[in-house]
């Protein structure tokens, strides 16, 4: 990802987003998806190999992989909101470009916009300790504003 000016942060630590996930998104907490970093707009969240995240084929199935783009780009932007955001995916684009080996997966989401009513990002995907990037991401949200409705995160 090109370099961008860090957004401004309201400090939550990562276990800290990573319990927010977790009680958010309970899969992503079934699946032990690690919050690494966040902070700035930007996280970096993990995926550990799971045999069960497997498609035929031996690699690691578009679900999952889409699954943790959208925990990613949520972690970024809870650690903008010191943990509080309520905004919903609008959009999730994701473009495969190569396939992923079994083997833990790195998410990392970066936010380019966050407006009023909209947040516009972007996350890369690769296996752990690869250079390459194996899938590109953009994401757009929705932005709740607190006390009306939203509910529970889809």
């Amino acid at each position: 990802m090109a370099d961008s000016p860090p957004l401004p942060s309201t400090r939550c630590s990562p276990a800290e987003i990573q319990a927010i996930v977790h009680a958010g998104v309970p899969i992503a907490g079934g699946w032990g998806v690690e919050v690494v970093e966040a902070a700035g707009g930007r996280a970096v969240v993990r995926l550990p190999f799971r045999p069960d995240l497997l498609r035929p084929g031996g690699t690691v199935s578009g679900p999952a992989l889409m699954g943790l783009a959208d925990v990613a780009m949520w972690a970024a932007l809870l650690g903008v909101t010191d943990g509080r955001d309520e905004s919903v995916t609008s959009t999730i684009t994701v473009n495969f470009l190569r396939p992923f080996a079994p083997g833990p997966v790195l998410a990392e989401a970066r936010l380019l916009k966050r407006g009023k009513r909209m947040v516009f990002g972007e996350v890369l995907l690769r296996a752990e300790g690869a250079e390459e990037v194996s899938a590109h991401v953009t994401t757009s949200w929705v932005v709740i504003a607190p006390g009306q409705g939203g509910g529970a995160r889809a």
